[in-house]
Parts: C-alpha cells; structure tokens; sequence
C-alpha cells in the first residue's frame, strides 16, 4: 500500500489584508489568487503582456470601486466581473460575424444573453449579501369613511434605518376630497347588421 504524501500549508498569522480592496480579505494570499484568477479570465490576448496589465488594471480599478468587503463579496465581485466581460465579448463577435454567417451571429448573442443573466443574478445575490438578506415589509390599512376622510395605519417590519425611507404613499387631506369610484357610464353602440337600414 501507498503512502500518501502530506501536504503542509502555512498560514501567515499576521493577515495585513493591504490589498483587500481587491478581494475582500483581511489575508492578502487570498486577494492575490483572487486577483490573478479575474486577471486570467479576462478575454485578451494573454501573450501580450501589455494589454494584460492594462485590462487588469481597468478591471481592478473597478473592483476597488464596487469595494468588497469580505472574501465572499470578493468572489462574487470576480464572478461578475468575469460575466460581464464573457458577455461584452460575445456582443462584439456576434455583430462583428458577416451577415451571411446568420447563424454564427445568433449563436454568439444567445451566449451573450447567458452571460447577461449571469451577471443580472451576482449582481442580486451581491445584494442580498451586502443587507444580509433583510427585508422591509409596509402593511397599510386604509378606511375611507363617507366624508371622504381617509385613515392610513402604517406598520413597518424589517430595518428601522429603511423605514424612514419608506414614506407615506397614503395620505389623508381636507382640501381635496378623494374622488368616487363607481360604475363607469356605458353608451349604446349600434351593431351594423347584414342589411343596410334607409
């Protein structure tokens, strides 16, 4: 039987996290894998070593900008980052296929598509994570009596900071009584019939 081999792996225990703008750690190991991954998967030519620092450094300037804040916001930053270029790819070749390569054009704007909705997904779930999946949920009740006086009660669930945001969409003024809603008035239309009347 085989031995098998051990694998050591040393953690720094001193996490500096100097670059965790980049990918949301406090461990910059991990920022830099991260950042070398998006780097790699960006759709340029990899033998040019200009244009690969130059995509890299447009890509994580705005990753600096969407700022993650964890190792999880990190991978969902990079995932996005990598749809969104896949996706912005995929439109420039699809309209860039001749016209009589129809079906090469359709095929790359489906995938372009995909990739669209991949992107539209992270950037919800980043979302969601970022709130910590918090939710505020308005009940409203509304009484209208015959004055035409309106009574709103307002009940607020979810994070206070949001419920002052939320605002009154209901509300009650003397001024101006609200209008009735009721049946609305119905002509009679002729129907033209097979024969012509005089």
């Amino acid at each position: 039987m085989k031995k098998s081999k051990t694998v050591v792996v040393e953690l720094d225990p001193e996490a500096k996290g100097e670059l965790k703008s980049l990918g949301g750690s406090s461990r910059d190991a991990w920022n830099l894998r991260l950042s070398n991954l998006v780097a790699s998967a960006l759709p340029v030519n990899h033998k040019d070593t200009a244009a690969c620092q130059t995509a890299a450094k447009d890509v994580f300037s705005g990753i600096v900008d969407i700022n993650p804040t964890d190792p999880i916001e990190g991978m969902l930053i990079a995932q996005l980052v990598a749809a969104n270029e896949a996706a912005l790819s995929m439109y420039r070749r699809g309209w860039a296929q001749p016209s009589e390569y129809l079906e090469a054009r359709l095929r790359y704007l489906a995938l372009a598509d995909k990739a669209t909705r991949t992107v539209a997904l992270l950037s919800e779930r980043l979302d969601q994570h970022r709130n910590r999946g918090q939710q505020q949920i308005t009940v409203k009740h509304v009484t209208v009596n015959a004055e035409n006086a309106m009574v709103a009660d307002s009940i607020t669930t979810g994070n206070p900071a949001d419920a002052k945001r939320a605002g009154n969409f209901l509300t009650a003024s003397a001024d101006t009584p609200m209008s009735t809603v009721g049946d609305p008035v119905r002509e009679a239309v002729p129907v033209g019939g097979g024969s012509k009347q005089k």
